[in-house]
């Protein structure tokens, strides 16, 4: 399983979802491939925002090393999932989407169209935007395994 995570800029959510994502499916021994990406351009090659770095490191996560990229067409032939924060994500990922079976890998990464906040301008929202994630990540990887 090849699983992409992408957020607008690729320092806060997204990095969040990649980092705690891969850790949880570490622990469990899983053969799955987690990265993350940004449909907005301007943070690549930076590392994740010092508040994201900061609020995964208080639950336990290292999510310090990542660097953040920028999603294109590609990415539709290396994962098997792309899981967007928020709807303006998924139209900005849909519109590079040539045929059926790529559009039908994007998905909204909560569910039942909601959307995970972006915390960027308002530090009080890291905590809770993390917590949403790591619960969130739990639940999918439950999902993914009963798929297949």
């Amino acid at each position: 399983m090849k699983i992409l995570m992408v957020c607008l800029g690729n320092i806060c959510r997204s990095p969040l979802a990649e980092g705690v994502m891969r850790h949880l499916v570490e622990e469990q021994g899983l053969d799955w491939q987690i990265a993350s990406a940004g449909t907005g351009d301007w943070h690549i090659n930076e590392p994740a925002d010092r508040r994201s770095i900061a609020i995964a490191k208080k639950h336990g996560y290292d999510i310090s090393k990542q660097r953040a990229r920028h999603f294109n067409a590609d990415h539709f032939d290396a994962f098997d999932k792309i899981l967007v924060m928020d709807q303006q994500n998924q139209k900005d990922v849909l519109r590079q989407a040539d045929e059926v079976h790529q559009r039908e890998k994007v998905m909204l990464f909560l569910p039942d169209d909601l959307e995970v906040t972006d915390p960027y301008f308002d530090d009080k929202l890291f905590e809770p935007v993390f917590l949403q994630i790591e619960a969130r990540c739990k639940q999918i990887i439950e999902e993914l395994k009963k798929e297949s």
